[in-house]
């Protein structure tokens, strides 16, 4: 099996060139063709302007520290993934600072499209969702001791919100992943991948039981000392339809179903394993 990094080596990668006020210089044909759905010439324009609002903030972090990375080269940061949604893709992304005559005088971004080897588009056939819905990931970018992994789905038991981060779990692992839960939730199997409370994420395959403890819900998933993942009082019944324990109360709001009766007894817990 070739590893991610035989891989990359085989992309061409898309080279941006800032000035010293991060507009877009010039750029290879690589960057044209990912940039290609932008409208208007490119060239002057800022290159915030080329990402969602919401992962802006990333993007400065990114320059910032390739700043402070060209005064001190032992702080250069790795390298990020950012989702890009116009074009929808997922890039990997590495900047660094251009020095002339002692002072600062651009930025060169480096990119490589991992949007072929991470996701997937799916066929809706004639239907109107396969012009909204975005590609779905099949695989996930994450960070461990600096180094860009390609996780495989499956091997995903649960996933935290760490403000505009995410933590990723696995049975025995934990690694850093800078798309946050809300980049994932559209790009994620919605069969296998819940979101149980606002800042968490289950695979449904991983999970053991459901406990209640007192007014509150948790579940047990798979892995080293079996974690405990929360569940929010509006998405217990999600849950539980989506593993087949039942449906919620037939007319009843939103509101109300957070309010509906489980039919747990306190510390009463149903198995979700034969």
């Amino acid at each position: 099996m070739e590893s991610f990094y035989y891989k990359l080596q085989k992309f061409d990668p898309g080279v941006v060139m800032l000035d010293a006020d991060n507009r877009i210089a010039g750029m290879n044909a690589v960057a044209h063709r990912v940039l290609g759905d932008i409208q208007g010439d490119p060239i002057g324009r800022e290159v915030l302007q080329f990402h969602p609002e919401k992962s802006r903030d990333k993007i400065q972090l990114l320059l910032d520290s390739a700043e402070k990375a060209a005064r001190c080269p032992m702080d250069s940061p790795p390298p990020m993934t950012m989702m890009i949604s116009i074009p929808d893709r997922v890039l990997l992304i590495k900047v660094t600072k251009l020095m002339g005559h002692g002072a600062l005088v651009g930025s060169c971004l480096v990119f490589y499209d991992l949007t072929d080897i991470t996701t997937q588009a799916e066929n809706f056939g004639d239907l109107p969702e396969r012009s909204s819905r975005p590609r779905q990931l099949v695989k996930l970018p994450v960070l461990l001791h600096n180094r860009v992994l390609l996780l495989s789905l499956d091997e995903v038991v649960w996933m935290q919100s760490e403000a505009h981060y995410t933590t990723v779990h696995t049975g025995d692992q934990q690694y850093f992943c800078n798309l946050s839960l809300g980049d994932l939730e559209g790009r994620l199997d919605q069969n296998f991948f819940l979101r149980t409370h606002r800042s968490y994420f289950i695979n449904l395959r991983h999970a053991k039981t459901i406990e209640r403890e007192g007014e509150n819900y948790i579940v047990v998933m798979d892995g080293h000392n079996s974690p405990r993942v929360p569940v929010g009082r509006s998405r217990i019944w999600a849950l539980k339809e989506a593993l087949g324990l039942g449906r919620p109360p037939s007319g009843r709001s939103s509101q109300s179903e957070a309010r509906a009766p489980m039919h747990f007894n306190a510390g009463e817990k149903a198995s979700l394993t034969g």
